[in-house]
């Protein structure tokens, strides 16, 4: 038998004249975070058709591609649900706005009055990256709350409260591990034990705080009696 003239050599012939290519082709672009790099980065969205090739060349189509998203960065190719992770800026910006909703959820719940619990919710949405802060301004922002939704300091948390809470947290709970969930609930019970015992309508405040961060109830009951124990 000649070299290259057996089935294993007619198998390598064929494959190195046969093939497939995939021309790509951009349709939107943006900033994304790339899990191979690890960080925020530009990309590409891209859709492709695909050809059969002969020699190298496109002879037959072979259908579509895609779409993928191409880092401008590493090169890689992600399947379009990579776009659903937040970049790092907006992840902060979610997480800021989640602190400042639940210091002011837990202050409208009856910690306004208080010099102290608006010092601790200061320092907490402080901590969080609105470095400005100020216990003036809370106090300010809880009494526009209640003129806007006709509450009254220390009332139940209402609809108007709960739907601003969940459309502050829903998003982020997805990408926050259990120990971050935790610790957001855990500034609001700081904040509402910083005058005193729990009033029922911080509870409840908190407790819509918990089921927004899709945490349990027994783990919200635990987690507020934890917080009650000095460390």
């Amino acid at each position: 038998m000649l070299p290259g003239r057996g089935r294993d050599g007619r198998v390598t012939g064929l494959s190195r004249m046969l093939g497939t290519r995939t021309a790509w082709t951009p349709v939107g672009d943006g900033e994304f975070f790339c899990p191979g790099c690890g960080g925020d980065r530009n990309y590409q969205r891209l859709t492709g058709r695909r050809r059969f090739t002969l020699l190298g060349l496109p002879v037959l189509p072979r259908g579509a591609s895609g779409p993928v998203v191409e880092c401008a960065a590493c090169r890689r190719h992600y399947g379009t649900e990579v776009l659903d992770h937040p970049t790092t800026t907006r992840f902060s910006a979610m997480l800021r706005d989640a602190v400042h909703t639940v210091a002011l959820a837990v202050l409208a719940a009856g910690g306004a009055g208080s010099r102290t619990a608006l010092e601790t919710a200061a320092q907490a949405v402080r901590a969080a990256g609105f470095d400005d802060c100020t216990e003036e301004q809370l106090a300010a922002l809880v009494e526009a709350l209640e003129a806007d939704t006709g509450r009254i300091t220390g009332e139940p948390c209402g609809p108007g409260l709960a739907i601003e809470l969940h459309e502050a947290l829903d998003p982020l709970a997805p990408h926050l591990a259990p120990a971050g969930r935790e610790s957001i609930l855990l500034q609001g019970a700081r904040i509402a034990l910083a005058d005193g015992p729990y009033t029922n309508p911080e509870r409840e405040a908190l407790a819509t705080v918990g089921a927004a961060l899709t945490i349990t109830a027994d783990e919200v009951n635990r987690l507020l009696v934890a917080a009650r124990t000095p460390s």
